[in-house]
């Protein structure tokens, strides 16, 4: 069976948790996780027939699922959270572009380039990293963007929990996308990114 959409669970007062197939969301309705749904009809799950009843099992499964509970510990992290750096989702905060050309490229083609290098005591940390071609990775080495003449199209960034969410998730739907922007700031580059795919060429995908 080919599921090419997951659902985007929630807790009981609308924070964006994480990205769910088919199988976790049809366990959460099962055993009653499920407080309230949102966004469109996903899938419909047929299970066994009932031998009293002669009916057949289903669990309809939306695109965005609110679950039970929410964890206070959870909520006081979330000021200071720091989303995992992997270049994956680095090069989807940079839209899949060179900092430094501009260019856009597929992940194959990108590197992890450190702003401040390593080797000047930079750090591997969101705000000291870009994506970069391999070109101009090369070209500029070890050195700061000022010391190479290269100038960086955009300040890198730490994402938001929400951001990050929004970054981790494939094939988004225009529901969930509209839900998840409405938990990040106007102000926030990734709104930016996101308005310039509509009008720039398709972004590659993982």
């Amino acid at each position: 069976m080919n599921f090419p959409y997951r659902s985007l669970r929630i807790d009981s007062t609308g924070l964006p948790l994480e990205w769910i197939d088919f199988r976790e969301a049809a366990k959460l309705y099962s055993v009653g996780d499920v407080v309230y749904t949102l966004g469109d009809h996903l899938y419909t799950i047929r299970g066994g027939i009932n031998a009293q009843s002669g009916l057949r099992s289903e669990i309809s499964i939306n695109s965005i699922i609110a679950t039970r509970g929410r964890s206070k510990h959870f909520q006081q992290k979330l000021a200071d959270f720091t989303p995992p750096l992997n270049n994956q989702t680095l090069f989807k905060r940079d839209n899949h572009l060179c900092l430094y050309c501009g260019s856009q490229h597929s992940k194959r083609e990108l590197t992890r380039d450190h702003v401040t290098p390593i080797s000047k005591n930079g750090q591997d940390v969101w705000q000291n990293v870009v994506s970069a071609c391999k070109r101009c990775n090369n070209l500029k080495g070890g050195k700061t963007p000022e010391e190479a003449s290269m100038g960086l199209l955009a300040i890198p960034f730490a994402p938001s929990y929400a951001e990050y969410i929004l970054l981790q998730g494939r094939n988004i739907l225009a529901d969930q996308m509209k839900f998840l922007l409405s938990h990040i700031p106007k102000s926030s580059p990734i709104i930016e990114r996101i308005q310039s795919i509509n009008t720039s060429p398709p972004v590659f995908k993982n």
